[in-house]
């Protein structure tokens, strides 16, 4: 089939008739039954040509509607298929203001054309094909008009520097409304390649499934796409045959490209970074993938049959001038609609004024410089509001920056933050503290394009002066829904307690990287915010959690107000109560810390004697693991998690017993690198065998992150996670029996191989999310415990934990015993490896002193080594956003600093 555009319609169906189009929901559409629907779409919507609305959404009837207007001639509205109250605001202003005559959406029995008049209300010009929002939502004032030949050419300009083949396959990762989304499928179509149709996001395990199995070569992303990208783990997510990737939608940081560039030439697909705007259909210019090296920040050349030009007061620039950028080429928009009178307007611009600030540079390869409407003058200074986001990430400060009436407009995701950036931006700039507002949001608004939403905040800012001192609440946030939400409270607990300067609603504790060494003070906290939290609060969401918290609380108030006594500075979703209570809730997982590792410690130092306590602790790390680090969520890479976890435990292991080594010469240089399982000895306990719990929990860690960068074994785990842990648990059962028998001899019950069992049990009880599962499990425990030291106390202590863990989420204990508790389950890794030092010469005159030292030891050591480790991780941070800085500055042509941030503005 050819592509035919003309004053009366156009086909972009370019494919052989046996050829694959599209790919629905894992069935192959050929081109010729696509050519059919799309003949049947376009007799339904008649000759008359009419303006067509269309609810988009990644699906088959929105693009057969699509397909089918263009080849009849009507003029499309794309608007989003949501039912969120934004989307169906918007589509009402639009459907109000631009009277649409036929509406295509989803109806109660399905796909529905909603024709509102008999022919049409509108004269439409002969050229006019598709009427674009200008921001990428469906809620501009004014729409940008295009032409036949403006989407013809364009997706012909695309596919020729992508070198699109009939092979091709894209995934469609952004939405139709947005003309980046759009262009994909124009793109393919017309070179008869395939496209998958998905709603999925990139961070669902599912679309990496999908890909792969559908062989997509291709997917586009904005921004904000690549950020989920990294945070989801895309090094994790191999597909084999993905040939290129595209980014557009805004600026992507240049090391960023480069990482993912460099992920690209790993992997063999090309990286291309392209710029456009709804004004020129799509795309204006690329970065070939082989210019990314020496050219990442710039946006490349003009794609075929465009060009650019820098304009100085009305007159071309000389190379390396800075200008306004103004392209031309034949898919420049006929123009702008304000109202549907316009609509039968023909050409009325001829070149695209895109308002950015440019150079061309020596190479030949243009680069956008700045934002014309983003350099303010503020205080007789001119301020370029970008650079000044970039001094401030600088300094680890993550804002948003914008200006209203002569004032600069810092946005942040916490007062704190907020403030921060207030008195450096001052200091910076050298402007008055009292010409920069600040303002804490609970996240960056985005359009739904993923752009960030400028207009969003100034709006926000104006909003929160003129109810100041009312209770602030977010961009599209009612008031009612400030009051009760506890979101930003979250979001700024978990920023603090797990060191993570950006958290959005969208992010949980497990996906922030949180582990059972952070999870009992997050816990501790978010119970005293909250309320009671929910047995699967790790994996929920900031949202969720808030959520939760709100309609707990329409039922009683559960929650103990942290803030001043003022209801006005309480923090939002904190809840005040007359009197603080007796009982405090504990969850069981740390409880059993607490419990195990004074079993653990006591019993060495001989002030009683209640074995049991270290194979418990597994089986509550085997709990804590499947919890965290092996959460299926959002934002979370598993390798990566437990790869971290691994470091967290042998970093400290091995500077204590190496220290005590070098100091005392009591152990040896294996037990030092925790490989003592493996040495050679004669079946009995000595001092080597001390650490025998950490070797089993970093050697299970270590070969659990080998198991999971098996993709096909990471799929199959997160598709049946229960049934994954039973077979687990099963083999190490197997293993024990084979090894050790029911009955496991001397240093037998602590070697790797006869112990896992216990890591899997404890992963097969956080698993169990029935009561028949945990039936299944009790009986699974009890029966492993038995016999296997040969001591039914030190049997009943192991089985007894386990059961609860599995049947009791939290236990009750006085409120004054909290702090104590929560410290001696945090440290209890600092204690078991400390404590061997400790008791000893205590052990004959005054056990007990020797048992409370080596708790107090192991807590004060466990606060100095993350007081230290913090230290260094900020320090190394701050070391890698000024590197990063220095590349990118010197990748713009000019050092970075306050000089280029603010400059004395010229005169008129």
């Amino acid at each position: 089939m050819l592509s035919i555009a003309s004053a009366r319609g156009l086909s972009l169906l370019g494919g052989l008739p046996d050829a694959a189009a599209l790919v629905v929901e894992g069935s192959t559409i050929h081109y010729a039954e696509l050519s059919r629907r799309v003949r049947e779409r376009t007799a339904e919507l008649g000759e008359t040509r009419r303006l067509v609305m269309i609810a988009a959404s990644n699906t088959l009837e929105p693009i057969v509607t699509y397909l089918a207007a263009l080849e009849g001639a009507h003029p499309v509205l794309f608007v989003a298929d949501g039912d969120d109250e934004a989307s169906v605001a918007a589509r009402a202003a639009l459907t109000k203001r631009f009277n649409p005559d036929v509406v295509a959406h989803n109806g109660p029995s399905g796909w529905i054309l909603d024709e509102r008049h008999t022919g049409s209300r509108h004269t439409f010009n002969p050229d006019l094909a598709l009427l674009a929002s200008t921001s990428g939502s469906t809620g501009s004032p004014k729409l940008v008009r295009l032409s036949f030949d403006n989407l013809r050419s364009n997706a012909a300009s695309i596919a020729e520097y992508l070198r699109l083949e009939p092979g091709d396959r894209a995934a469609t990762t952004l939405p139709l409304q947005y003309c980046y989304g759009l262009s994909v499928v124009n793109s393919h179509l017309l070179s008869g390649a395939s496209v998958m149709l998905t709603e999925r996001s990139v961070t669902d395990e599912e679309f990496w499934h999908e890909a792969s199995a559908h062989r997509v070569t291709s997917f586009a992303g904005v921004p904000h796409t690549f950020e989920l990208l990294e945070a989801s783990g895309f090094a994790d997510h191999p597909v084999p045959s993905l040939r290129y990737v595209t980014q557009a939608g805004g600026r992507l940081a240049p090391e960023t490209v480069h990482r993912f560039a460099r992920i690209g030439r790993e992997r063999g697909f090309e990286f291309f970074v392209m710029y456009g705007q709804t004004e020129a259909t799509a795309r204006m210019a690329y970065l070939p993938p082989e210019r990314i090296a020496t050219s990442a920040g710039a946006i490349g050349r003009p794609i075929p049959g465009g060009r650019f030009r820098i304009d100085v007061r009305g007159t071309d620039a000389p190379d390396g001038s800075h200008g306004e950028l103004v392209y031309q080429g034949p898919n420049v928009m006929l123009g702008y609609a304000e109202t549907p009178a316009d609509f039968e307007l023909g050409r009325t611009v001829h070149e695209l004024r895109t308002g950015d600030l440019a150079r061309r540079r020596d190479d030949g390869l243009y680069e956008i410089v700045g934002r014309m409407s983003r350099f303010v003058k503020i205080f007789g200074l001119r301020v370029d509001l970008d650079r000044v986001e970039r001094l401030l990430a600088d300094e680890g400060i993550a804002v948003r920056v914008a200006n209203a009436d002569e004032r600069l407009l810092l946005f942040a995701t916490s007062d704190r933050t907020a403030r921060r950036a207030q008195e450096r931006a001052a200091a910076l700039l050298g402007l008055p503290v009292h010409a920069i507002g600040t303002y804490a949001v609970q996240e960056f608004p985005r359009t739904s394009s993923g752009k960030p939403d400028t207009a969003a905040l100034v709006r926000f800012a104006a909003l929160q002066d003129r109810a100041a001192p009312v209770q602030r609440q977010t961009p599209g946030e009612s008031a009612a829904q400030a009051a009760g939400a506890s979101a930003e409270a979250v979001s700024e607990l978990f920023s603090a307690l797990l060191s993570r300067p950006e958290v959005s609603l969208n992010d949980s504790f497990a996906g922030l990287g949180g582990d059972s060494l952070s999870y009992i003070e997050v816990s501790l906290r978010l119970e005293a915010m909250l309320g009671t939290l929910p047995r699967d609060w790790p994996t929920r969401s900031v949202r969720e959690l808030a959520a939760f918290a709100t309609e707990a609380a329409d039922g009683e108030s559960i929650a103990v107000a942290t803030g001043p006594a003022d209801a006005a500075q309480t923090p939002v979703g904190a809840r005040k109560r007359s009197r603080v209570p007796l009982l405090a809730r504990l969850e069981t997982p740390a409880a059993l810390r607490a419990v195990a590792i004074v079993l653990i410690v006591g019993t060495h130092a001989d002030l009683f004697v209640l074995q049991g306590g270290a194979h418990l602790l597994l089986a509550v790390a085997g709990y804590n693991l499947a919890r965290f680090q092996l959460a299926s969520v959002p934002g979370l890479s598993r390798v990566r998690s437990l790869g971290r976890s691994a470091a967290q435990l042998a970093v400290p292991a091995v500077l204590w017993i190496g220290a005590v080594a070098l100091l005392s010469g009591q152990y040896r240089p294996t037990t030092v690198l925790l490989v003592n399982n493996v040495v050679p000895g004669d079946g009995r306990w000595n001092d080597q065998w001390q650490f025998w719990f950490l070797e089993a929990m970093l050697w299970t860690i270590v070969g659990l992150a080998a198991l999971f960068a098996i993709r096909a074994v990471d799929r199959l785990e997160r598709r049946s996670p229960f049934g994954f842990a039973l077979v687990g648990s099963a083999i190490a059962l197997i293993a024990r029996f084979a090894i050790a028998g029911p009955h496991a001899e001397y240093v037998e019950r602590y070697t790797l191989p006869v112990v896992v069992w216990l890591i899997a049990l404890g992963w097969l009880v956080a698993r169990s999310d029935t009561t028949a599962r945990r039936l299944l499990v009790s009986a699974i425990a009890v029966a492993s415990c038995l016999g296997f030291f040969g001591d039914p106390l030190r049997e009943a202590i192991v089985a007894g934990g386990v059961l609860a863990l599995i049947w009791i989420p939290a236990v009750r204990v006085p409120q004054v015993l909290v702090p104590p508790v929560a410290a001696i389950a945090g440290a209890s890794m600092f204690i078991y490896l400390t404590h061997w030092q400790v008791y000893p010469p205590l052990e004959q005159s005054a056990p007990w002193l020797g048992t409370l030292l080596s708790l107090t030891v192991g807590v004060i050591v466990w606060r100095v080594y993350t007081l230290a480790s913090d230290r260094v991780a900020g320090a190394v941070g701050r070391m890698r956003t000024r590197a990063a800085s220095t590349r990118e500055s010197e990748a713009e042509g000019h050092p970075a600093g306050p000089a280029t941030a603010a400059a004395p503005a010229h005169s008129g």
